[in-house]
């Protein structure tokens, strides 16, 4: 059998401009990096045609080790919906290369349904995650170099600053560290640490700004922290906004790739879902819905995280309302979460395919919670047996939810047109999409907010609050700051705050232990749990499988 990257070389991509004339781009307008991948101005965005475009938002059940091929579902469906004559593209997030030479490995896809040329997407790409990771630090050496000024000092207390630096690699030791020692010349000593590139504000804004002037207002808005006298310093304060967006000034364009089956693809910002928003940019969505009839994009992790996030961040600021949701589930994964073990989840058993499904069937009303009906994808795995297969279906029919057996990796666009049909039916049908709604009002509290996802997304009985968490509630309201929409922090694992708590859990109680702001987002983020910013590398990174020779082919990148 083929590995990913075999299948990718195996085919023959076409060069970028066909991609392109698919959509009705002028291959003069393309901004080229090499044959296969091209930048696009924001000029193609037609604000006339977004709403007479379909939205298919693409989640999953809560994932785990078996893999649930969110991704491959995504690419698949888009590729099937060209196959039945609808013109889609498929708008997906970057890699960031901390998980690719982790845990997680490559973000391309897999078998075929893949985005091509996968090596590169999966590396450095068009450069985007350097330039937000450069927007980022620029701001972080602008705040110690204000600390340190004698002339243009804003009085900033070191020990309020929020702001952190950022790097695109997993690597705990970077976590928490003093700077600035080495004497008068070394700037002032202080506490901070390294966040991973994906876990950026900067990230957020750049996948949130619809201009370069809403970028540079948002940029401008990135709260830093307070001066000696408790006033409160934003990145304007600095005058960094202009910089910042200058360094962003090419990241900010979508970029153009194809599928495996020349479907075109836009792939576009990277923020994780579950320490940040965990979607695409508004930019590449609206301009996927500007130049075809269906935009297939996915939401990072489950429901509960990345599709919450979408829905109730994302679409609540760029005006968008999904017109279909996709809800990936997998034989293998339902199993996993009714206690089978990893070791044996390629073993039939329907028993615990039983105990299990109630992670897919509190996912299924969540969708409804935002007055939407799911469309159930199975992603077929060769170990399925007919059995449990068709137990899923049989549970989704007797549920009302239309259920579709998808072969993506192994048959690509072919083995997803059951799903793509499901999917044209959904969307088209009358009202589909009219009467979404976010799950809650902006002006109410931010503990309402929390609470709200925490009781009828997660089923948490109650929420608590720590002590330092209390004080970030506090400097919210004193900075009226309430207003932001809530990103919640959280292991995407489990629906709970506790990785360990699989299927269901009930009657839990989520701990909030710090509140993050990033008002240049627009959100707030709600730490809960053992979540953090900076992930660290596996007992064994995919790095160490990593390989390249003399004629510059990679291997072991997957």
């Amino acid at each position: 059998m083929k590995t990913d990257i075999e299948i990718a070389r195996s085919v023959e991509m076409k060069p970028v401009t066909e991609v392109a004339a698919q959509l009705g781009i002028d291959p003069e307008d393309l901004e080229l990096y090499g044959k296969y991948k091209a930048k696009v101005p924001l000029s193609y965005i037609d604000p006339e045609r977004l709403h007479r475009s379909k939205l298919i938002l693409v989640s999953a059940i809560s994932p785990t080790p078996a893999g649930e091929g969110k991704t491959t579902v995504s690419i698949g469906l888009s590729q099937a919906l060209n196959r039945i004559g609808k013109r889609s593209c498929v708008v997906l997030r970057e890699p960031s290369l901390g998980p690719v030479f982790g845990i997680k490995g490559g973000a391309t896809g897999g078998g075929m349904s893949q985005v091509l040329p996968m090596e590169e997407i999966n590396l450095h790409f068009t450069g985007d995650f350097a330039a937000v990771e450069k927007a980022h630090n620029l701001l972080a050496a602008l705040i110690d170099n204000n600390i340190q000024s004698k002339t243009r000092s804003l009085g900033l207390d070191p020990r309020t600053i929020a702001w952190k630096r950022v790097m695109d690699m997993n690597d705990r030791a970077l976590r928490d560290m003093v700077i600035g020692l080495g004497g008068a010349t070394g700037g002032v000593p202080r506490e901070t640490g390294f966040d991973i590139t994906a876990a950026s504000e900067v990230m957020a804004i750049l996948c949130l700004a619809t201009s370069i002037s809403d970028l540079k207002r948002r940029l401008g808005d990135i709260f830093v922290g307070f001066t000696y006298d408790k006033r409160p310093v934003y990145a304007r304060d600095l005058h960094a906004e202009g910089a910042m967006a200058a360094l962003l000034k090419d990241a900010i364009k979508p970029n153009l790739v194809q599928t495996l089956e020349g479907t075109p693809a836009l792939i576009h910002g990277g923020p994780f879902a579950n320490i940040a928003q965990g979607t695409n940019t508004v930019v590449a969505t609206e301009m996927s819905l500007s130049l075809t009839d269906y935009t297939v994009t996915e939401a990072g992790f489950g429901f509960d995280l990345g599709a919450e996030k979408f829905l109730d961040i994302k679409c609540r600021a760029a005006g968008l309302a999904p017109n279909a949701v996709v809800l990936v589930a997998t034989v293998r994964a339902l199993k996993y979460h009714g206690g089978q073990p990893l070791k044996e989840l390629k073993t039939p058993d329907v028993e615990a395919l039983e105990r299990g499904i109630v992670n897919l069937q509190k996912h299924i009303e969540n969708v409804g919670l935002f007055n939407l009906t799911p469309v159930v994808a199975v992603n077929r795995f060769a170990t399925d047996s007919d059995e449990e297969l068709q137990f899923i279906k049989d549970y989704c029919t007797m549920r009302g939810v239309p259920c579709a057996v998808a072969d993506v990796w192994g048959r690509g666009g072919a083995g997803t047109e059951e799903l793509a049909r499901l999917v044209v039916e959904a969307a088209e049908a009358r009202g589909a999409g009219a009467d979404f709604r976010p799950l809650y009002p902006l002006d109410e509290p931010v503990e309402k907010k929390v609470e709200t996802i925490a009781k009828s997304v997660y089923g948490a009985k109650t929420v608590d609050y720590t002590p330092k968490a209390k004080n970030a509630l506090k400097r919210i309201s004193d900075l009226g700051l309430e207003g932001l929409a809530v990103c919640i922090a959280k292991t995407q694992k489990s629906l709970s705050d506790n990785p360990a708590l699989l299927g269901r859990p009930k009657d839990f109680v989520i701990t909030v232990r710090d509140i993050e702001i990033a008002a240049g987002a627009g959100f707030l983020v709600p730490i809960t749990g053992e979540i953090m910013r900076m992930p660290g590398l596996p007992e064994e990174p995919a790095a160490v499988h990593i390989d390249i020779d003399d004629e510059g082919i990679i291997s072991g990148l997957f």
